[in-house]
């Protein structure tokens, strides 16, 4: 008789090993994220860069193009940090934010050449535009690809390091 598998059902069923034995809040939480619609099939993506930048202007603003897909995951995970509470303030202060879909990667890709952002290094992908529309950052190494594993605070510094000098 092998005892490996009567071994590691003994280990699954352990009280002491939740790691293994994910908890219902943590096992519904991708679903939770993929259900929100960041970024509309119908949405007009150049329109709504140009009715950013038009708000950004007077409250001396950044825009962030957050290039992204609503089954991406991390384009979800990337949306749920930007409204944490430590993210919010100097996202709200500094930023506006503008959600554009590539759909299978086949939407919008006027938009990434325009913003020298290479879609295929992955999504979501941000370029960081000044109140005038200036490109003064575009996203060439997937540096937000995995969303998911990156600390508050790498997003909080990536933020800081783009905010406007004054608001």
């Amino acid at each position: 008789m092998n005892t490996l598998p009567f071994a590691l059902l003994l280990l699954l069923s352990h009280p002491f090993v939740p790691a293994l034995a994910p908890s219902s809040a943590s096992a519904a939480r991708p679903q939770a994220l993929q259900k929100k619609e960041l970024y509309p099939a119908s949405a007009d993506a150049k329109k709504e860069i140009d009715e950013a930048l038009h708000s950004a202007s007077p409250a001396h603003k950044r825009v962030l193009v957050v290039f992204g897909a609503n089954w991406c995951f991390d384009c979800h995970a990337l949306d749920e940090a930007f409204h944490s509470p430590e993210i919010v303030p100097t996202l709200e202060k500094y930023f506006v934010v503008v959600h554009v879909d590539i759909g299978r990667g086949d939407k919008n890709l006027d938009l990434a050449k325009k913003y020298d952002v290479p879609l295929n290094r992955g999504i979501p992908a941000i370029a960081v535009l000044d109140s005038a529309g200036k490109l003064l950052f575009s996203q060439k190494h997937g540096e937000f690809e995995a969303a998911r594993s990156l600390a508050t605070a790498d997003i909080l510094a990536f933020l800081n390091k783009w905010k406007p000098a004054s608001p």
